[in-house]
């Protein structure tokens, strides 16, 4: 099931399935995140309880695109009450790809660069039995729920920035339950976009490079995540015409961690078991038009396609003016 959230002709939010070009509206809940604390109250799955709330309301998919009404497919009413964070060295890429990166990460473990190191971790211990832990990955914080921009709307790159480049990855999409336990509703794909060229100066500044917006959606898709997925991502110029285009793939399948070992150390903190909280959970990449030099210019649109998660999503850049103010004494 996809499930997507939007606003109505008339302003109000509204949750829906949707079901190739049509959108088949729940009623009596008008956001994913009260759907999902439905579920959890009830003790029910999400599908089971989206499905008995369809009623006979339907819109066009590509009309409410079109009129920019599309939201991300999770929120909270309290933006900071929505964590957005991730997990990077993730992803083992082509067949090709994947040969060249246990050609680097072989040998003595000393030798290699802790971006090696930490990849060479996770395809050694990423995939625990079950029942037991694997190894840390690598994690970042991106920011609130202020930060996730729906299919439609603008990635906005700070003034300051060297560089706004694309990342198609796969997002969890969670809430914490009244009793402290994550519930996952399910998986969009996202752009979690960042600044490659500031990473590249010293890797230390990967904090800073994730501090952007991302992408999200259009839809949830609820359930399990497949074992392999098939996506594109690409960069479509001012002109309309497409400049770059790439395959990625996701899933476990094309993982060094699995999706459980990923939840299990984010989770693992209490910090982010909060009753009532969102988070948004980006899983990594192994796909970057930045790797193939290409620069992404204001203007220029992202777009990040896999099949099994319903339309694309698409997102323009443009340039934000910085906000800072100097520091004031009290």
């Amino acid at each position: 099931m996809l499930l997507v959230q939007f606003t109505n002709e008339g302003g109000s939010r509204r949750v829906a399935s949707l079901d190739g070009d049509t959108l088949r509206v729940l009623d009596g809940v008008y956001t994913t995140y009260e759907l999902a604390q439905r579920a959890i109250s009830r003790g029910k799955g999400l599908a089971e309880v989206a499905q008995a709330a369809i009623g006979t309301t339907v819109a066009s998919y590509e009309a409410v695109a079109s009129a920019g009404r599309i939201l991300p497919p999770l929120d909270h009413v309290d933006p900071a009450h929505c964590y957005v964070t991730g997990t990077g060295l993730t992803h083992l890429g082509s067949a090709d790809a994947r040969d060249a990166m246990h050609r680097k990460i072989g040998g003595d473990m000393e030798t290699l660069s802790d971006s090696m190191k930490m990849f060479r971790l996770g395809v050694e211990g990423g995939k625990p039995a079950e029942g037991q832990r694997g190894v840390q990955p690598e994690w970042f914080y991106k920011g609130d729920g202020s930060i996730v921009a729906a299919s439609g709307q603008a990635l906005a790159m700070p003034e300051f920035s060297l560089d706004g480049g694309e990342e198609p990855e796969i997002a969890g999409l969670y809430v914490i339950g009244e009793d402290g336990q994550p519930y996952r509703l399910g998986f969009a794909i996202g752009n979690e976009f960042s600044d490659h060229v500031t990473e590249r100066q010293n890797y230390l500044y990967l904090a800073h490079s994730k501090l952007r917006n991302c992408g999200l959606g259009p839809a949830l898709r609820v359930g399990e995540l497949p074992q392999h997925i098939d996506g594109a991502s690409r960069i479509v110029g001012k002109d309309g015409a497409v400049r770059w285009q790439k395959a990625f793939v996701s899933g476990e399948q094309n993982m060094s961690h699995t999706i459980a070992n990923l939840e299990y150390h984010h989770f693992k903190y209490g910090l982010f078991c909060r009753p009532g909280d969102v988070h948004i959970h980006f899983f990594g990449t192994a796909t970057l038009s930045f790797a193939d030099g290409i620069s992404v210019q204001p203007g220029e649109t992202f777009e990040v396609e896999a099949p099994s998660f319903g339309p694309a999503l698409r997102n323009p850049l443009r340039v934000q003016e910085s906000r800072y103010k100097k520091v004031s004494q009290l």
